[in-house]
């Protein structure tokens, strides 16, 4: 027993003397207390932890967005991805267990006679009266089982790998979720808006039409000339072809919404007023140590870089000697009809076995470097992901803040350009303005009209975007 500790001792000083270092403990980069420093949000509650069904108000919406996620194709990857890790974790489990297997395997063994084992047979009766046969049978009826002593615990680092990658699976499939549920809701506005310049050109045509008659009416009566009437024809043309163009944009809008839901075209029922609604709720942001932590993609990333710092743990754990037993149970003998005649063919064995990397140590290194560089990588990614999270937020919160200013200056000169339209249309009625400044006043109205409408799809977008970037829509 002395022996066998001493030569445990020395395979272990061997293969222990350069057995390289784990990386050191890393610690992300402490982040800003607040989004916005002129505004400091610390409130314990934000935006991100809302379900999607309370954040979004439009029931139409909502429909669609619950068929997405029964039938989007990249969420069902998603969760398949989930059952391979699943299974992952399963195997690595299994193998901390001892494996045993049953089974019958049936030989034939011829030793030389010049051998210690054939010149032994070749004296020796096998059976009463019958020497051992040269070619001798061999026939084993029983249960074989190996185990690997996890000593330096390398086996249940890789359980522990696969345990945190089966949970990036899940933010992994999070990430899909609140991704899928931003780009459905952000096309979803964009048809709403597509819907109400539809609303709006038609109105313009209508009034350009009503132009065109006064204009007519007056070149008839001599006030006005067929270069003004030409001039309002070619305002209305232009007019209706921006008609057509949004016609086919809507249809691209529509096929993309459907590509997200897993279905071929179909219409869409919309709630066109929604698009002009204000969300009922506040965009509190919370505290950034706090809510980064919500989004998906951060807790991957961590879940990401805790798994490689295992992998490394496993990976160092090669180069320390291994502890294998092994065993068999059964019956053998050399003749079928003496195989369960028990006690005489009841065979067994246990051996353990105790060895260490010698001449592959450059490959266990090699892979050590392999694995210590990817959670290098894998802790830099963290950190980058982080970073992002955090800028997103930022930039969001003042794109939101920002858009706002816009759409109210830009509301006023809707204004501005509704009352200037009918004063054209009065003045050019008792000829005191000239068809120019009706044609310019009605066309500054219609670029107005659907620039605020496309401020307002804006801000949707901001919106459905810190949302995301606030880690909401997987709940």
């Amino acid at each position: 027993m002395k022996k066998y500790i001493y030569s445990v001792i020395f395979l272990w000083m061997i293969t222990a003397c350069k057995v390289p270092q784990m990386v050191s403990k890393q610690t992300l980069q402490e982040s800003p207390q607040s989004f916005l420093l002129e505004k400091p949000s610390l409130d314990s509650m934000h935006l991100g932890k809302l379900s999607w069904k309370d954040f979004f108000q439009d029931t139409e919406l909502i429909k669609l967005i619950e068929i997405a996620l029964q039938n989007n194709y990249d969420v069902q990857m998603a969760l398949q991805n989930i059952q391979m890790a699943q299974a992952q974790v399963k195997y690595n489990k299994a193998n901390l267990l001892p494996s045993v297997s049953v089974g019958a395997n049936a030989g034939i063994r011829r030793f030389g006679l010049y051998t210690m084992d054939g010149a032994g047979n070749a004296t020796t009766d096998i059976t009463p009266g019958q020497i051992v046969p040269t070619n001798l049978p061999d026939y084993f009826v029983g249960l074989q089982t190996s185990w690997e002593i996890d000593i330096w615990k390398k086996l249940r680092s890789k359980k522990q790998a696969t345990i945190l990658r089966y949970f990036s699976s899940i933010e992994g499939k999070n990430v899909v979720v609140t991704n899928l549920i931003a780009e459905l809701a952000s096309l979803y506005y964009q048809l709403l808006r597509l819907e109400n310049e539809m609303d709006i050109i038609k109105e313009a045509i209508k009034l350009q039409e009503q132009a065109l008659e006064i204009v007519k009416l007056q070149k008839e009566t001599g006030s006005s000339t067929e270069l003004a009437v030409k001039q309002f024809e070619a305002q209305v043309f232009s007019t209706k072809s921006l008609e057509n163009e949004i016609k086919q944009i809507i249809i691209q809008t529509e096929n993309q919404i459907n590509r997200l839901l897993a279905r071929y075209p179909q219409k869409l029922l919309l709630e066109k007023e929604s698009l002009y609604k204000e969300l009922t709720v506040s965009p509190q942001t919370g505290i950034p140590s706090q809510t980064l932590r919500n989004r998906p993609d951060v807790r991957q990333a961590e879940f990401e870089y805790l798994a490689s710092v295992a992998d490394l743990k496993a990976s160092r754990a090669e180069f320390f000697p291994s502890l294998m037993i092994t065993g068999s149970l059964g019956f053998q003998a050399f003749n079928p009809k003496f195989l369960f005649s028990a006690p005489e063919s009841i065979a067994y064995s246990l051996i353990g076995s105790f060895f260490a990397p010698i001449l592959n140590r450059n490959g266990i290194k090699a892979q050590f470097e392999y694995t210590k560089a990817y959670q290098q990588q894998s802790f830099l990614n963290y950190q980058k992901t982080w970073l992002t999270a955090y800028l997103e937020v930022s930039t969001e919160l003042q794109n939101l803040m920002n858009l706002q200013k816009t759409y109210e200056i830009k509301t006023q000169e809707v204004e501005a350009y509704q009352k200037a339209v009918e004063a054209s249309l009065n003045l050019f009625k008792t000829s005191r303005a000239t068809y120019l400044e009706v044609l310019l006043t009605q066309q500054n109205l219609l670029s107005a009209n659907l620039e605020l409408i496309t401020i307002k799809t804006r801000q949707w977008d901001a919106q459905i975007n810190l949302y995301k970037t606030l880690g909401g829509g997987w709940k």
